[in-house]
C-alpha cells in the first residue's frame, strides 16, 4: 500500500493509509484542491484550517503533536504567516463539501491483476477483499502470498496450519499429523490394543511395528507411517483372517457368550453392547458388525476422518458468517445513522444558504439606499435656494480632452433654487462649444426644471439671468447676461423633468481660457457664478 511521504511514523495496518490516498488511483489527475499540504495524496477526512489550508486529519495531528504547529503552505511564504496559521485541533474543522467531492472520485485497483473500479468511498471496502493483495500469513509461518491463494496455503503448504483429530479432539500441527498415534483407535479392539502395546514395548526405538490383525495370522510388519496403506490394501486378507471367528462365534454361542451388560470374545475380554441393542437386533449380528467395525479397513477411517475435518471447517466458516452478519448489522445500523445526520446537515446547509441569500438582497437593497442617500446629501449640500449659484467644474483638463473627442459632450450642474420655494434650474455647459461656437467657445445654457412649487409659480420664467466665469485673481470675470423669451417653449412651465435648455452658445473663447495669463482655471478647476434676478 502507498503511504504518505511524512506523516505519522507507525506502519499502517494491513489495507489501511494512514495519511491520504496515493493520487495514482484516480483514472483523472486529481486537482491541487484535493491534497493535502503535507503528504501531498488526496485528503483523507479532509480538515480546513483558518489560514484555508487544507489537510489529512491524521496529517494533521500528527504535525500538531510531532512539528511546530504552524501551517507547512504558510511557511513556504513567510510574508503570508498570520494568526490564523497557527495549527491546533480546536482551529481546523471538517470540510465536508471536498470530502463529499472528493468520495465521488473516479478511482481503480492498482494491484497487478485486479480490474476493479469504482468511486472512492468504496476503495477501502474492496482492498479488504480483494483476491489481489499481497497478505501475510496468520499463522506466523512468515510466507507472503495474495489473498485468494491462503485457504489453499493453509490446507497443503502451511507448516504452522493446525488441524483437529476427529477420534481425540486433539489440535495438531498438520505436519506432525502423520506422526499422531491416537490411542483411541484401538479403544474398541482390545487385542489391537494390545498388539500396539506389546509392539510399542519390543521396539521402541525402530518405529516398525506389527499389524493389528497379526493375533488372527496377518504376519504385516512395518512403520506406521505404512500401516495405513497395509490396511487398505489387505481388506479382502483380513476379512478371511476374520471370517473363521465370525463362524465359530455363529456356531458356538458359549464361546462369546451374551449377558446383559455385554459379550464376550474368544480372548476373554468383555465387551460392552452397543444401544442398538434396545432396538430388537440379534447379539449375533450386533457382535458380528462389532467386529466387523474393528476390521481395519482404512477406507471407512479415512472417509470418517474427511467427514471430521469437513465438520469442522463449516462450523468454522458458520461462527465467521455469524460474526460478519453481527458486524454487518452495526455497520447499517452507522450507516443508517450517519445517513440521516447527513441528511440533517444538509436541510440545515440549505437553510442557511436560503437566509444567507435573503441577507445578501437585504443588503443589497441597502446599499443601494445608502448610494440614493450620499447623493441626495451631495445635492442638498450643494443646493441654493436664494437664485445665486456657484458651480466648480474640477478636474477641468480631463473633461475638456473628453468633451473634445465627442464622448462627453456637456456636463449638468445640480439643481437649485430662485428661492426657498421658487422655481427649480440648473446649468448646462459645453466645454468645446455646442452650435455656432463649438470648436471655438464654451457654451453656457439654463435651463428649467420640474419642480415641487410649479403649481404655484407664475408662467413662463421672466427673470433676468447673469452668467459670470470667475477670474480666480478678481481681475477680470467674463460675463453674459439675457433675459427670457416668454414666447420660448425653455421658459414655459415643464412638462417633463426638464425643458430645453437656454442661454449663451458663444460665452467664453477656448483661446482665452488657453492664454499664459489666463487665470480663470487654477488647480485644474473652473467656477461658474449664475445670478437670478428676483424681480421681473
Amino acid at each position: 500500500m502507498a503511504q504518505a511521504r511524512s506523516g505519522p511514523d507507525s506502519a499502517p495496518r494491513e489495507n489501511e493509509f494512514v495519511s491520504g490516498y496515493p493520487a495514482s488511483i484516480c483514472d483523472h489527475v486529481p486537482g491541487s484542491k484535493y491534497l493535502c499540504c503535507n503528504c501531498h495524496n488526496i485528503l483523507k477526512k479532509a480538515q480546513q484550517t483558518l489560514c484555508g489550508h487544507r489537510y489529512c486529519a491524521p496529517c494533521l495531528a500528527w504535525i500538531i503533536r510531532n512539528q511546530s504547529a504552524v501551517c507547512l503552505k504558510c511557511e513556504e511564504e513567510p510574508s503570508s504567516v498570520s494568526e490564523d496559521s497557527f495549527l491546533s485541533e480546536d482551529k481546523a474543522f471538517s470540510d465536508t463539501a471536498i470530502n463529499k467531492e472528493i468520495s465521488e472520485l473516479k478511482v481503480h485497483c492498482e494491484i497487478p491483476g485486479c480490474n476493479w473500479s469504482g468511486v472512492l468511498r468504496d476503495y477501502e471496502d474492496h482492498q479488504s477483499v480483494c483476491d489481489f493483495v499481497e497478505i501475510c500469513c496468520h499463522t506466523g509461518c512468515g510466507e507472503t502470498l495474495q489473498r485468494k491463494f491462503l485457504a489453499a496455503h493453509l490446507d497443503h503448504e502451511c507448516p504452522s496450519s493446525t488441524s483437529v483429530c476427529p477420534r481425540c479432539s486433539l489440535r495438531i500441527q498438520k505436519k506432525q499429523s502423520q506422526k499422531h498415534n491416537c490411542e483411541k483407535i484401538f479403544s474398541k479392539d482390545p487385542s489391537s490394543r494390545k498388539v500396539y502395546r506389546q509392539a510399542k514395548g519390543k521396539n521402541p526405538h525402530s518405529g516398525q511395528v506389527d499389524c493389528r490383525f497379526a493375533p488372527l495370522g496377518c504376519i504385516y510388519r512395518g512403520s506406521r507411517d505404512k500401516m495405513a496403506a497395509h490396511e487398505q490394501s489387505a481388506v479382502v486378507a483380513h476379512i478371511a483372517l476374520v471370517l473363521p471367528v465370525l463362524l465359530q462365534i455363529q456356531n458356538d454361542p458359549p464361546a462369546a457368550a451374551v449377558t446383559e451388560n455385554g459379550y464376550c470374545d474368544h480372548n476373554g475380554d468383555v465387551q460392552k453392547l452397543p444401544a442398538k441393542m434396545h432396538n430388537g437386533e440379534s447379539a449375533h449380528k450386533v457382535i458380528a458388525t462389532d467386529c466387523g467395525d474393528h476390521d481395519g479397513t482404512a477406507t471407512g477411517s479415512n472417509l470418517m476422518a474427511r467427514i471430521c475435518a469437513l465438520e469442522t471447517r463449516i462450523q468454522v466458516a458458520e461462527n465467521i458468517i455469524m460474526v460478519m452478519n453481527r458486524e454487518i448489522d452495526v455497520s447499517s445500523a452507522k450507516l443508517s445513522a450517519a445517513l440521516e445526520e447527513i441528511e440533517q446537515e444538509h436541510r440545515k446547509v440549505q437553510a442557511c444558504e436560503a437566509k444567507i441569500s435573503d441577507l445578501h438582497c437585504t443588503i443589497a437593497r441597502k446599499d443601494i439606499k445608502i448610494n440614493e442617500l450620499h447623493a441626495q446629501m451631495e445635492t442638498l449640500e450643494q443646493t441654493s435656494y436664494d437664485g445665486i449659484f456657484l458651480w466648480k467644474i474640477s478636474d477641468f483638463t480631463r473633461k475638456c480632452q473628453v468633451a473634445s473627442e465627442g464622448r462627453t459632450i456637456s456636463l449638468y450642474s445640480p439643481a437649485f433654487y430662485t428661492a426657498r420655494y421658487g422655481y427649480k434650474v440648473c446649468l448646462r455647459i459645453y466645454l468645446n462649444g455646442d452650435g455656432t461656437g463649438k470648436g471655438s467657445h464654451i457654451s453656457l445654457f439654463f435651463a428649467i426644471m420640474k419642480g415641487e412649487y410649479d403649481a404655484l409659480l407664475p408662467w413662463p420664467f421672466r427673470h433676468k439671468v447673469t452668467f459670470m466665469l470667475m477670474d480666480q485673481s478678481n481681475r477680470e470675470h467674463v460675463i453674459d447676461a439675457f433675459r427670457p423669451d416668454s414666447t420660448s417653449v425653455s421658459f414655459q412651465r415643464p412638462v417633463i423633468d426638464m425643458n430645453v435648455a437656454s442661454g449663451c452658445p458663444l460665452f467664453c473663447p477656448l483661446s482665452k481660457l488657453q492664454s499664459m495669463s489666463s487665470t480663470y482655471v487654477k488647480d485644474n478647476a473652473m467656477f461658474i457664478r449664475c445670478i437670478i434676478d428676483a424681480g421681473p
